[in-house]
């Protein structure tokens, strides 16, 4: 069994952290007066539900917010390794300049989103009576300037602090401990961010492997062979340790899937239980 090399190198030079922060409007709205018609109907505790109520149905401008936000979210966490509980994560300087022009994407059409959406904010509003019938309520609307402070799109870097870096006045023993404790973190967090590293990568390799199993050919999309690949060249750009089991893993991926296409494997038998044999053997032989 292949184990993670645990030597911590410094990475402020090959990687940095990056936040990203996004709010937007709900526009959903409690009804307690709703709430407690519910509650009482039902013989229910005063405390036992809450009526929300969805202030703009189906309309597709404001929807559109919505979904360029879930698209960037999921931009950002699939290129950017965990670092802190929450907030900052870990961006690898390879990965630093497709993220920032991909993000800064999201940010343009977020802003064109927005503002297409306060554009016709009043016009929603007025075809909401018609949807909403008894449950609409001009004052549960806000105005625009005040739904316009309610969208943000911010995309925030900073420099990943070296375990030397304390400039506080504590005295020496003090600042002694202090520089062990967050070396000590330091190197958790590297290990975190591997760690998430390394169970992407299991989470598709076994994915490929239950996919290719049987002599019943199984459905599958051409992604089961794309988010593989997709993994290889995250596995080349997350190293910032330039781990030896890291790159070992990355090689050895890549030579399981070398000239390998979903065409291939759904056409070819041997080809696909010949291709599981392989996925098989990583998932065996690395500390996932």
């Amino acid at each position: 069994m292949e184990t993670l090399n645990t030597t911590v190198p410094t990475i402020s030079s090959s990687a940095m952290l990056v936040e990203l922060g996004v709010s937007q409007w709900t526009g959903k709205k409690l009804d307690k007066q709703v709430s407690s018609e519910i509650v009482v109907a039902k013989k229910a505790e005063s405390q036992a539900g809450r009526f929300n109520k969805t202030l703009l149905l189906r309309e597709p401008v404001f929807e559109a917010i919505a979904s360029i936000v879930g698209e960037a979210r999921t931009y950002h966490y699939h290129t950017t390794m965990p670092w802190l509980d929450s907030g900052p994560r870990l961006l690898t300087t390879p990965m630093f300049f497709d993220y920032q022009q991909q993000l800064t994407s999201y940010q343009a059409r977020f802003n064109d989103a927005v503002n297409n959406f306060l554009e016709e904010y009043p016009d929603m509003v007025m075809r909401a009576p018609s949807k909403l019938y008894d449950l609409f309520n001009l004052k549960d609307y806000p105005d625009a300037d005040t739904l316009r402070s309610k969208f943000r799109f911010n995309i925030n870097y900073a420099p990943v602090p070296e375990a030397g870096d304390f400039r506080v006045n504590v005295g020496n023993e003090a600042l002694a401990q202090l520089k062990d404790s967050y070396t000590n973190y330091y190197t958790d967090q590297l290990q975190n961010a591997y760690k998430d590293v390394w169970e992407r990568t299991h989470t598709v390799l076994a994915r490929m492997s239950e996919k290719l199993a049987g002599e019943n050919k199984q459905v599958f999309r051409d992604t089961l062979v794309s988010n593989v690949q997709d993994m290889v060249e995250l596995l080349a750009k997350f190293n910032v340790t330039d781990d030896p089991m890291m790159r070992k893993a990355q090689a050895r991926i890549e030579n399981a899937l070398l000239g390998i296409t979903p065409e291939a494997l759904r056409e070819d038998d041997y080809l696909r239980l010949d291709t599981k044999r392989k996925v098989d053997d990583l998932l065996k032989d690395f500390s996932w």
